[in-house]
């Protein structure tokens, strides 16, 4: 049957002489693979096809989908959305990079989260747009934001009380636990105020500084590791924490 839907490019691979295998998420559907054929022949109708399955490029599709199948088709596709610098300025790609690799990791059953769907759409086109301070804060959000959408909330928040964030039970508590996952001080009071960013374009202002992005994108991988099974390593956080200011 076919439909139509929305994608986030997340991974392509060269499948033949001149086809694809690319997975995407989309809005309907969750994660699908799909098999693009004849994208990579060297002829003027095919010409510049591939990249439009660049990792974190946002399309409209026409699709026909078949629950009984892993492989899937693509009956066409455009740009849902077009990048002026995503793809080109290097902290951004980098940016984008992360929140892809984070949903391959995360989203484990091809199952659909709309809600999902249009925070990640959202925040990469948040991420072509914004300036420079929101470009950097837009990972550590978007990490907390999609813990939440799978179902682990982040609950409280810092106070004199409870000045400690347990990143094994996800909440703000009074006293360092036994185990060591776990942050305090400015770490903690700075993911509180992230929590509280009712809009994406909150996080402009935000001054935070490369140590303390580092330090928190390390505890936010801890936090997702801890709750999502055989979650891995992401690649591209060393890359990130070098990039980002």
């Amino acid at each position: 049957m076919v439909h139509t839907t929305r994608g986030i490019v997340l991974r392509t691979v060269k499948y033949g002489d001149t086809s694809i295998i690319t997975s995407v998420y989309t809005a309907l559907f969750g994660v699908q693979s799909y098999i693009v054929k004849g994208v990579r022949k060297s002829s003027k109708t095919s010409a510049g096809k591939a990249s439009y399955f660049q990792p974190a490029a946002l399309l409209e599709m026409e699709v026909h989908q078949n629950n009984m199948k892993h492989l899937q088709f693509i009956r066409e596709y455009q740009w849902s959305y077009l990048y002026e610098k995503v793809l080109f300025d290097v902290v951004r790609n980098t940016v984008a990079s992360y929140i892809v690799e984070l949903l391959q990791h995360a989203l484990k059953e091809p199952e659909a989260n709309p809600e999902l769907f249009y925070l990640t759409e959202d925040a990469l086109k948040a991420l072509d747009k914004g300036t420079d301070a929101f470009v950097a804060n837009l990972p550590l959000y978007f990490t907390l934001q999609l813990a939440s959408e799978l179902g682990f909330q982040l609950l409280g928040e810092f106070s004199y009380d409870t000045p400690i964030f347990d990143l094994q039970e996800g909440m703000f508590i009074k006293e360092a636990p036994t185990h060591p996952y776990y942050i305090d001080g400015d770490l903690a009071k700075i993911t509180s105020q992230i929590l509280h960013c009712k809009e994406l374009k909150d996080l402009e202002y935000l001054s935070l500084n490369r140590n303390i992005r580092r330090a928190l994108l390390t505890a936010y991988q801890s936090f997702m590791s801890l709750h999502i099974q055989d979650f891995g390593e992401i690649k591209s956080l060393v890359i990130i924490q070098e990039v980002l200011g």
